[in-house]
């Protein structure tokens, strides 16, 4: 758990170059999104609409996102839902911290955010509407206590929705996982296939949609 911890902070500390490559901006952000990832400015657009697909425009209700990273990505979504309490969990405080001062210069006063262990979420059950996981899941070491605690905290009939890395589709992708994010800790492993991940949400899940734009899986479920 620590050499996870420590990694998880590095990327905090590279929080920079992680935004420009998940927004698809800057030269480097670009190519290494393209190179490592396989995602074109086509293949990027269709990643953001599936890893956001679960959560509708007229969102009202209580939220909670698992990891939230920096919350380049889901920041700017939050601003249009004024009817929604929203709780932005992460392990780094680095990255918390990003997420904060975006927040603040967003003027986004209602979003919480608390420093917390997908594996022992501080909610009680029952408690969201949604659960929202950007990438989450690839890098949580136990994955079997967070999946576990993000079903907990959702109420019957709520969502379940997201992105992961799966692997199998892209094999340059899977290589880079393999060689340089593993070895890091960026990254923990078992992985899911396309098909595993499928098959183990429709068995936990009352709904389950997945979809897949090169080695990033997108999911809708309802539990």
């Amino acid at each position: 758990m620590k050499k996870f911890f420590d990694a998880y902070q590095i990327v905090g500390n590279l929080a920079n170059f992680y935004d420009a490559m998940l927004t698809n901006s800057g030269l480097l952000g670009r190519l290494a999104l393209k190179f490592f990832w396989g995602l074109d400015d086509d293949a990027y657009q269709k990643f953001l609409a599936q890893a956001f697909a679960g959560i509708p425009k007229n969102f009202s209700g209580r939220l909670l996102e698992v990891p939230v990273g920096t919350g380049v990505l889901s920041l700017p979504i939050y601003r249009n839902l004024t009817g929604a309490e929203i709780f932005c969990a992460d392990y780094s405080d680095k990255m918390l911290d990003a997420a904060r001062v975006r927040a603040d210069k967003m003027n986004l006063r209602g979003v919480k955010f608390l420093q917390s262990d997908v594996a022992d979420l501080p909610f009680e059950d029952n408690f969201f509407n949604a659960v929202l996981s950007i990438n989450g899941f690839h890098v949580f070491p136990d994955k079997n206590a967070a999946w576990s605690e993000t079903r907990r905290v959702l109420r019957s009939g709520g969502t379940f929705c997201g992105c992961m890395y799966i692997k199998g589709e892209n094999r340059r992708t899977d290589f880079f996982v393999e060689k340089f994010c593993e070895p890091q800790r960026f990254f923990n492993p078992p992985y899911e296939t396309f098909a595993s991940l499928k098959n183990f949400l429709s068995n936990h899940f009352t709904r389950a949609e997945v979809t897949h734009v090169e080695s990033f899986a997108g999911f809708v479920c309802t539990k």
